[in-house]
C-alpha cells in the first residue's frame, strides 16, 4: 500500500530536480501527444462503417468485419509476400551495410581523407525521394540511361525500371546507397567512445587490422547493433511508400504492390476510409508484435532490450 505514494514522491522529487530537463523534452512530449496519440482516437475507424454524415464516431459498429474482408481477399496473399520480401531483402542487405561502412571509415587514418569520405557517404541521404527515383529512371533507361547502355553492350536488353525480377534489387540496392552513409553515424559515435588504450593493446600484442576491428571494434558496436536490429523488426511491414509508389507501373505492379501503397489505393483514391483504415491497423499490430517478440528475445539471450 505504501508503493505508489511512494514512486508519486518519487516523481514529483525527480520534477522538482530535473525541471529544467522537463522543460527542454518538453516540446518532443507535446509533439509526439498531438501527432501520435491524439491520431488514435480516429483508429475506431476500421471497426465503424464510414459515414461523411456522421463522422468518424456516427458510423455503424461493424466489428472485425474489414479484417475479415482483407485477410479473405484475393489480395492478401500477393500483398503480404510483395511486402515481406522487400522489407526482409532491405533488412538483411541493408542492417549491415552501415555497420561495414563504420568500421571501414574508422580504421582510415588520414584525417582529411577521413572527413571527405564521410561527406561523399552522407549526402545523398540528403537527396529527395522524388529526385532519387528521377535518377534511377535516367540511369536505368534501357534508351538513354548509362547504365542500360552497358547492359545493352553486353548483349543484356533487360529494362530493370519494368522488370519484376530486378525491382527488389534495385529497391534495395538504391536504398542502401541513399542512408548507409548516415546510418553509420550512429554506429562511428559508437566507435568514438572506445577506449584508445584498447587499440594501443592490440597493436602492442601485434593485432591485424581485421583482428583490431574484431575484437575491439564490434563488441563495441554490438549493444548499439542489437537496439537498432530490434526497432527496424518493428517497422518490417513498413515499407516506405513514397519510394515504392514512385518507381510502380503495370509492369512491376505484381511485385510491387506493398500494403502501404495498397492502403493509399483503397482508402484515398477509392473512398474505402474504413476498410483502408482496417489494412492499416492491420500493419501495424504485425509489426507491435514482431517489435515486442524481438526485444523479448534480445533481452533473454544478450541482456539488452528497449525495455
Amino acid at each position: 500500500m505504501t508503493t505508489k505514494p511512494a514512486r508519486k514522491r518519487n516523481i514529483l522529487q525527480s520534477l522538482k530536480r530535473d525541471y529544467q530537463l522537463w522543460i527542454m523534452i518538453l516540446p518532443a512530449i507535446v509533439i509526439i501527444i498531438i501527432f501520435n496519440y491524439i491520431p488514435m482516437y480516429g483508429v475506431q475507424l476500421a471497426f465503424r462503417e464510414y459515414d461523411f454524415t456522421k463522422g468518424i464516431t456516427g458510423g455503424e459498429w461493424v466489428g472485425l468485419h474489414y479484417f475479415k474482408e482483407f485477410i479473405n481477399s484475393y489480395m492478401f496473399a500477393d500483398l503480404m509476400k510483395n511486402t515481406v520480401v522487400i522489407s526482409l531483402a532491405t533488412i538483411i542487405l541493408g542492417f549491415p551495410a552501415p555497420i561495414i561502412l563504420a568500421l571501414i571509415i574508422n580504421q582510415v587514418i588520414w584525417k582529411r581523407w577521413k572527413k571527405a569520405i564521410q561527406t561523399t557517404v552522407y549526402l545523398p541521404h540528403f537527396i529527395s525521394l522524388v529526385v532519387m527515383v528521377g535518377l534511377l529512371n535516367v540511369l536505368l533507361s534501357p534508351n538513354s540511361g548509362v547504365v542500360g547502355h552497358i547492359m545493352h553492350s553486353f548483349g543484356w536488353d533487360i529494362n530493370l525500371l519494368a522488370s519484376e525480377k530486378a525491382f527488389v534489387p534495385v529497391y534495395v540496392l538504391s536504398d542502401i546507397w541513399q542512408h548507409a552513409g548516415w546510418n553509420s553515424i550512429i554506429y562511428l559515435a559508437a566507435l568514438a567512445s572506445v577506449d584508445p588504450q584498447l587499440y594501443d593493446s592490440a597493436k602492442i600484442d601485434g593485432a591485424s587490422r581485421w583482428q583490431t576491428i574484431r575484437y575491439v571494434d564490434l563488441p563495441a558496436i554490438v549493444p548499439t547493433m542489437i537496439i537498432l536490429f530490434i526497432l527496424s523488426m518493428g517497422n518490417i511491414l513498413n515499407t516506405g511508400f513514397e519510394k515504392i509508389f514512385l518507381m510502380q507501373n503495370p509492369l512491376n505492379l505484381p511485385v510491387s504492390e506493398v500494403i502501404a501503397t495498397y492502403v493509399y489505393k483503397i482508402g484515398i483514391i477509392s473512398n474505402q476510409f474504413s476498410y483502408s483504415a482496417a489494412i492499416g491497423l492491420f500493419n501495424t499490430m504485425i509489426n507491435f508484435v514482431f517489435l515486442i517478440a524481438m526485444n523479448y528475445i534480445a533481452k533473454r539471450f544478450s541482456n539488452i532490450s528497449l525495455w
